[in-house]
């Protein structure tokens, strides 16, 4: 009785921490990253590059966004944090989803909506691999992130700690991200369901190099303002009811 117990006061916790989490991160933060998973889960039906070495989703015009996002709140919160953040993202982006596919099927006899409703209804397989790639590369980026900052003991909190854990974390996890979603869409389902369409796997791994490339390019011209942004959330005790939490927990704990 005492392990049920047990379990459910620390499902509890969980939740109660998710809670405080969700609004003890910047509104701004989360809303445009919440925005740029909705967005690159819309950008990723259309092949904007498609050559016999390389292929490119349109995805990658906003992708670098996110992952911007996630290095800054592991930075400040700690990856568990950013992956609930992500796992919120990914609620999100599928209610909004479902919503579109509604709105797509609803009967209009007047007009030709048709497409419009290829565009907003979407399609399930894109979906499912954004789904799995995104939620995988996010753990891979937060953790690798997180990781490489313990490297630098004696200065965790300077320029060059930051730069380094978020271009590694962000260049690895894009290309797990780009690869993932590329073999389940353009290798797995795309040859079944969109008339023999596919690339080759060599376009899935230059896709995935290409796009960790020019996301990490992005992320090099962005990351400034994300160090500074960190700098100025510790200064001004940004997340201290979080914080405060997780210590009083840790300590109940023992």
């Amino acid at each position: 009785m005492q392990n049920k117990l047990t379990l459910i006061q620390k499902a509890k916790n969980q939740y109660v921490e998710t809670k405080i989490l969700m609004r003890s991160i910047p509104s701004v933060v989360v809303a445009l990253f919440v925005i740029s998973v909705i967005a690159m889960n819309i950008l990723a039906n259309k092949t904007i590059i498609n050559e016999s070495w390389i292929a490119i989703d349109g995805g990658i015009l906003i992708s670098w966004l996110s992952f911007l996002s996630m290095d800054i709140v592991t930075k400040h919160y700690g990856p568990k944090a950013a992956t609930r953040m992500s796992i919120f993202a990914t609620l999100v982006n599928l209610l909004v989803c479902l919503i579109f596919f509604i709105v797509s099927v609803i009967p209009t006899p007047k007009d030709d909506y048709t497409s419009f409703n290829s565009i907003i209804g979407g399609t399930w397989f894109v979906l499912l691999s954004s789904t799995i790639a995104f939620l995988s590369s996010a753990v891979i980026n937060n953790f690798l992130n997180w990781s490489i900052g313990k490297i630098f003991v004696k200065n965790p909190d300077g320029k060059l700690a930051y730069m380094t854990r978020s271009y590694v974390s962000t260049f690895v996890g894009q290309f797990f991200d780009n690869l993932i979603f590329a073999i389940f869409t353009f290798m797995i389902f795309a040859p079944i369901f969109w008339d023999g369409f596919r690339w080759t796997f060599i376009q899935c791994v230059m896709c995935s190099l290409t796009g960790a490339l020019l996301e990490l390019i992005m992320e090099v011209i962005f990351s400034p303002f994300g160090y500074k942004l960190c700098k100025k959330w510790k200064k001004d005790k940004v997340g201290e009811e979080y914080f405060n939490y997780l210590k009083r927990i840790k300590s109940e704990e023992k």
